[in-house]
């Protein structure tokens, strides 16, 4: 719908990206306006705020050169639309929704409100079907489940730009392949990022089955808060019109959050925890509820954010209120990283509670959950020894506490280090059982003995050690 009617000329003042015009009350908020300055040039704008006295707009581009005496704003939306068709997969955008890749814009079959529509929590079906993403310690010991919202908690310096793109190339609903499709959408990449997605997307064929959403760390920080939201339209659209499973995967969502505190600052609105605003909790919420089954649906929405906690807190607000509003966390480690594991992934700290609700018996395998136990507890038990070797030496240890030192090595190295391989979850599990076979079997206690009976003593195959874990 396109209103050109009325245009607001009395603008009171600018302040960095927002535009404050008097007597505009009639403006709704979310509307999409275009202001237009002395030379005729025109640019973007969203309302965020309207009051009797004035109305508050987000301007998409620089404000620089825009003049009181001469700007204007005219409305164009009554709220913020993308439009949106089944040819979008295959394609990139930048984080307003216009095409970067050479190609004309897309034919609309339909326009939608990029804020969405609250999702009836009657109407919720419980996530249950498995997700596999090739990647051993997240199908294992973290699993992803159709419709879930699963952090990937990450840190400056960390490969969460190299797990993200793996997880997209690789990531798929068993039995599905071809209902199957991912919307990516990065925020505040620097050109060499945006290079490598790209390029990686394209390399790999990830693109052809996937809708791309790019801002660039130079563009608005208005655009930033836009992009999530045009990404998830466009998943919703897909996931409930054409009955796609669609796993979104949103990163950084730290450099959005800077850009809430941004825009914040220049409201001049009282600053929450570390100077971002109160309401964050409300709007990542706005974003992560927007994952889900819907009965009746054949399609659904999986999410997996991304983000890197500043100096590795995990108290620090955005992860803190993510792990609030979400279904469990995978946490990338430093330590890891350093030893030249990939994908650096520490199964510890990291949690899916709705793993149970996707594996097992019928699922994936009728061992699967107690595999996992087994690996948690043997690990653990390997890092804590690790630590009493540091004080006493190694020759204090008993044999069977040997075991479990080369246990955490062997574990770290061929099982969470697996490269660039994409592993089915029997792959997965193969490969956890030939690493716990070097236990005693006394030692297996999460593991029934009819496991213990049908798969104890399984090897490893050559290809799934992989050369470049072999030459650790």
């Amino acid at each position: 719908m396109t209103l050109l009617q009325k245009e607001y000329n009395d603008v009171a003042y600018i302040s960095g990206p927002l535009l404050f015009v008097n007597a505009a009350s009639d403006l709704a908020y979310g509307a999409i306006v275009n202001i237009k300055d002395g030379t005729g040039k025109l640019r973007g704008g969203q309302v965020i705020s309207v009051t009797d006295q004035n109305a508050v707009i987000q301007v998409f581009e620089e404000t620089r050169g825009l003049d009181l005496a001469t700007a204007s704003v005219s409305l164009v939306e009554d709220v913020a639309r993308l439009g949106v068709s089944k040819e979008m997969i295959g394609r990139r955008f930048d984080g307003l929704g216009r095409p970067i890749d050479g190609l004309p814009a897309v034919v609309a079959e339909k326009r939608l409100s990029i804020n969405g529509q609250a999702m009836n929590p009657t109407a919720r079906a419980k996530p249950e079907e498995f997700i596999q993403t090739g990647i051993s310690t997240i199908d294992v010991n973290t699993s992803l489940i159709r419709g879930q919202k699963l952090p990937i908690f990450s840190g400056s310096g960390l490969p969460h730009n190299e797990l993200a793109a793996q997880i997209a190339r690789q990531a798929k609903v068993p039995g599905h392949e071809g209902d199957f499709a991912v919307v990516f959408a990065a925020m505040g990449l620097t050109q060499r990022e945006v290079s490598f997605f790209t390029q990686e997307f394209e390399r790999t064929g990830a693109l052809a089955r996937s809708v791309l959403f790019l801002n660039r760390a130079d563009d608005p920080a208005v655009e930033r808060l836009l992009t999530p939201r045009m990404a998830l339209t466009t998943a919703e659209y897909l996931a409930f019109e054409h009955g796609y499973h669609v796993l979104v995967i949103l990163t950084d969502l730290t450099n959005y959050c800077e850009a809430l505190r941004e825009i914040g600052g220049a409201r001049e609105e009282i600053p929450g925890r570390r100077g971002f605003p109160g309401y964050m909790y409300t709007d990542l919420a706005s974003l992560y509820e927007r994952a889900g089954v819907v009965q009746g649906k054949p399609g659904s929405v999986t999410q997996i954010p991304i983000l890197s906690m500043p100096d590795d807190d995990i108290t620090h607000p955005i992860p803190d209120l993510t792990g609030y509003i979400t279904e469990g966390q995978i946490v990338v480690d430093r330590t890891l990283n350093a030893k030249g594991v990939f994908p650096p992934i520490n199964p510890l700290p990291s949690l899916s509670r709705l793993q149970g609700n996707g594996i097992g018996k019928g699922k994936t395998r009728a061992d699967h959950k107690n595999v996992s136990d087994q690996l948690f507890a043997a690990y653990a038990n390997g890092l804590d020894l690790r630590k009493l070797v540091a004080i006493t030496g190694e020759d204090a240890l008993t044999d069977t506490d040997k075991l479990y030192l080369r246990f955490a090595d062997d574990f770290e190295q061929y099982f969470i280090g697996q490269g660039d391989q994409d592993r089915s979850i029997d792959d997965s599990l193969t490969v956890a059982w030939g690493i716990l076979s070097k236990l005693p079997q006394s030692q297996l206690t999460r593991l029934s003995k009819d496991s213990i009976d049908k798969f104890y003593g399984e090897k490893m195959d050559e290809m799934w050690r992989g050369g470049r874990n072999m030459s650790m």
